[in-house]
């Protein structure tokens, strides 16, 4: 993902490309005005917008860092801890941060139908399964537990109370409340993601496919240039898109 970011920003008639953090060796030829360090705190003197597709721990220390040079902040790392989702919170509260577990607008649209079925088919069982790249290191997916948020909120229960991720052996009867979400890996699928609802005798799936990883990058580049304004708060790429 850093790299089709600086492929897209370098290409791109309205951003520049500021800086780029580097945990351990850059393995490709930047233009001699980029900043390139390892510092969160040097990068965020180097740009007026931050765009963070990372890991769990590089996500905390750039909240922590933002909140003593706030710049606004586009986050699209996944398997957040509590902790580090407050801290997101925290940062919002001092610069307008855009948080989402994906930049698709697929994905936004698939959100909101998925609450609205959730609610109307009360009766319904939901079942959640994701596919993704070998190479994945969370399961299940930012995307599938956000998709299971708004299940579960379509139904007002909490995800955590209800959500189970694996089935083996004598476990009984569904229960009627449970929402499952499930995560296969597997070769180089970029991402799938299918939410069902199942009824005695009929059954609804909406799936969305990303066939590629620029849909993530052109996302996340549409949602910095629409926060770079924006006053404080937490903010999600439905705001961005309007929906």
């Amino acid at each position: 993902m850093g790299n089709l970011l600086i492929d897209a920003l370098l290409e791109d008639e309205i951003f520049s490309l500021g800086a780029v953090h580097v945990s351990h060796t850059l393995k490709r030829d930047l233009p001699s005005n980029v900043m390139v360090t390892n510092s969160i705190g040097v990068l965020l003197e180097s740009c007026d917008v931050v765009i963070d597709f990372s890991v769990p721990e590089a996500t905390q220390e750039l909240c922590e860092e933002a909140l003593k040079n706030p710049k606004p902040l586009v986050v699209a790392t996944t398997g957040l801890s509590e902790h580090q989702q407050n801290l997101l919170i925290e940062a919002s509260k001092k610069m307008p941060v855009l948080y989402s577990s994906n930049m698709s607008a697929g994905i936004a649209l698939l959100k909101q139908l998925v609450e609205q079925v959730s609610k109307t088919l009360q009766d319904f069982d939901i079942e959640i399964v994701e596919h993704h790249h070998r190479h994945k290191i969370d399961a299940p997916s930012g995307t599938a537990l956000t998709l299971g948020e708004f299940a579960a909120k379509g139904r007002n229960l909490t995800l955590d109370a209800v959500r189970i991720s694996g089935r083996d052996g004598q476990i009984g009867a569904r229960s009627k409340e449970e929402i499952a979400v499930m995560a296969l890996r597997g070769g180089d699928i970029v991402g799938r993601h299918t939410v069902g609802f199942y009824n005695d005798g009929e059954y609804l799936e909406f799936s969305h496919t990303a066939t590629s990883r620029e849909t993530f990058s052109k996302g996340a580049l549409r949602a910095a240039k629409w926060l770079i304004d924006k006053p404080c708060g937490l903010y999600s790429i439905n705001d961005c898109l309007g929906i």
